[in-house]
């Protein structure tokens, strides 16, 4: 060890302690594409200035990077969502042919419940799908333990391993003990030129193949003696006979508070299974359980053992689980009658998704709205601009899918709106260039709409390839999303600013019926990065305004109905909040009244947002 320090404890998040692990392990190169619940594992490992870390442009080239370290015998690790690793998929599959030289851990959040994401996905398959050792933390020290572990794992049988979180292990925070805590020394790099191993072509794959099978053999003997398994007797008296349950996790929180009268085998590598362990723990109990959070992975290997597994009445397959749920189970084990699952608190009042007070993209979907278009949207917080008023977006599938479904609706001779794709600029630079060049290269005529914020907002506003910084504060090139698309062949580009209505109205107008491929670039900074700026406060004359509803359309927080006693919303006069206002003065365009303007003392209530 080297840079040793005093700090042997700390309250560390999951996300943070797989921080702390990769420079303990003397991790050289981080790559990630931010994504909840993964997004902090990079932000954490920047700050060990030891470490390379890069926000590369999508999850793909995230883990080839990490490879390309790994072929240079470095230690490296990839960050992702879970529907970050479909997009990595394919050099996941093959480096796991090819093996690691330097060892490489990927991090895969899943996101049982869907807090953030367009689908429940449980990427423990995909480890058993590529053949790769996956592991399970159930908590912050576990993060820690097994990120150290799977490191040595990685570069004892040259493969690739897989760490999965969700998002209460990535988020919930607990005492991690780090042990006299510094950074592995690197040790002398080295690569050697080895085609039979690392180039892929059928004739070596086949061999490779084979290797890997073989490695999966090493792997289930060295899963049987691994420390990480544990059985744990139960902490309460049984009445209903000997009762096991095989858990992983954070399932496995949930089964120690909530059943305590079980006896449990807790997997900390779900892949490949300790086989002879389980068999064993089997042989030992009365009943045997499975409980996970999300699919049966668990489950249908020991089914496929041979081994009787009791299912539960009330599934728990579906979202993510909780202590709740398992009091269900907990009834059903001990013979109880089965409480029922408390519902939600349901007299809080209900926070409906809205974009944020000034957000420029308001102005692009309102123009939407009033052209009737059918849009065809991506994975961003401009996702909101689907809901009620502005109902501005039809769709929403992956990162980068809008410009491909834009493409194949009009080229299905679709007779409907007028056709629109929108996509922010972090979206664009992950996964929407090819889609684009795709539309250009096959004639099509739709027109692309980038919502260029500056930033990769949904995610808490990190660097991008357009924002001229990486993820280590240096300064870099800018890429321009209007270069990019001229690169490409689209011969018309416009650049508009949003919070000009009319002429985003107008230029709107004008690409959508254009009959030839067109670029839109919506340019304004995300309105929570300009809180240095000073901005009016707008409000409402009263005598002035005539209750039209014109200014609600925008679907503004900052405007607030005046007469909550009023039954007709459409007779309702309005109010704008000086809390929420950020004085973007889309409301006051609309206005046909001029009920909306500067006050009179609006020198004196300029403040600078915070």
């Amino acid at each position: 060890m080297s840079n040793m320090s005093s700090v042997d404890r700390k309250v560390l998040s999951g996300n943070e302690a797989i921080a702390h692990a990769a420079y303990a392990s003397g991790v050289q190169l981080a790559a990630a594409y931010p994504g909840t619940p993964s997004t902090e594992i990079l932000e954490n490992i920047a700050q060990f200035r030891d470490i390379y870390c890069e926000w590369s442009v999508n999850e793909k080239v995230a883990l080839e990077v990490a490879i390309g370290a790994s072929f240079a015998g470095a230690r490296a690790l990839a960050a992702m969502k879970h529907v970050g690793l479909n997009v990595a998929l394919d050099p996941l599959v093959t480096f796991a042919y090819i093996g690691a030289t330097g060892g490489l851990v990927i991090v895969s959040a899943d996101d049982p419940g869907m807090h953030s994401s367009q689908n429940e996905q449980d990427n423990r398959a995909l480890a058993k799908f590529a053949r790769i050792p996956l592991l399970e933390p159930a908590d912050s020290q576990e993060c820690f333990d097994m990120v150290c572990a799977a490191y040595e794992i990685s570069e004892q049988f040259e493969l690739p391993v897989l760490i999965r979180t969700t998002t209460r292990i990535s988020h919930s925070s607990s005492i991690v003990e780090l042990g006299v805590f510094g950074r592995r020394s690197r040790g002398d790099l080295h690569y050697t030129k080895d085609i039979a191993r690392t180039v892929m072509v059928p004739m070596f794959a086949r061999q490779r193949r084979l290797a890997l099978e073989a490695k999966l053999e090493e792997l289930r003997a060295f899963s049987q003696e691994f420390a990480m398994h544990r059985i744990e007797p139960p902490t309460c008296e049984s009445h209903t006979g000997k009762i096991g349950v095989i858990t992983s996790g954070v399932a496995y929180q949930y089964v120690k508070e909530e059943l305590p009268t079980v006896w449990i085998l807790k997997l900390g590598m779900s892949f490949p299974l300790p086989e002879q362990k389980i068999r064993d723990f089997a042989a030992s109990v009365d009943r045997l359980y499975v409980v996970e959070e999300g699919d049966p992975f668990i489950e249908e290997q020991v089914l496929a053992m041979g081994l009787h597994v009791e299912q539960p009445k009330v599934s728990l397959r579906i979202g993510e689980l909780n202590p709740d749920r398992l009091k269900v189970l907990a009834d059903e084990i001990n013979g109880r009658e089965p409480r029922p699952v408390p519902s939600p608190v349901s007299d809080i009042p209900a926070r409906p998704p809205v974009l944020c007070p000034g957000c420029a993209h308001r102005g692009v979907f309102y123009a939407l709205n009033r052209l009737k278009a059918t849009v065809l949207g991506d994975i961003g917080c401009y996702s909101l601009g689907a809901f009620e008023p502005l109902y501005a977006m039809d769709s929403i599938v992956c990162m980068g899918a809008s410009i491909g479904n834009a493409h194949g609706m009009q080229k299905a001779d679709y007779k409907g709106e007028r056709i629109a794709a929108v996509i922010g600029d972090s979206t664009f630079f992950h996964s929407g260039i090819t889609g684009l060049l795709n539309t250009v290269y096959n004639k099509g005529t739709s027109t692309v709409i980038v919502l260029d914020n500056r930033t990769t907002a949904m995610t808490g506003h990190q660097d991008h390839p357009g924002t001229g910084r990486t993820l280590m504060g240096e300064e870099t090139v800018e890429a321009s999303v209007e270069d990019i698309a001229r690169g490409v062949g689209v011969r018309h580009v416009v650049t508009v600013d949003p919070y000009d209505l009319e002429t985003t109205y107008k230029t709107l107008k004008e690409e959508l019926d254009r009959e030839e491929p067109s670029v839109v670039v919506s340019r304004r900074e995300c309105i929570l990065r300009c809180r240095t700026q000073t901005r009016c406060v707008l409000s409402v004359d009263e005598t002035l305004c005539k209750a039209c509803g014109a200014c609600l359309r925008l679907g503004c927080p900052a405007i607030e109905i005046a007469d909550t006693y009023q039954i007709d919303a459409r007779r309702r006069k309005v109010r704008i909040n000086p809390v929420l206002c950020v004085g973007c003065r889309m409301c006051e365009q609309v206005c046909k009244f001029k009920a909306i303007n500067e006050p009179p003392n609006a020198k004196q209530i300029q403040r600078r947002i915070k």
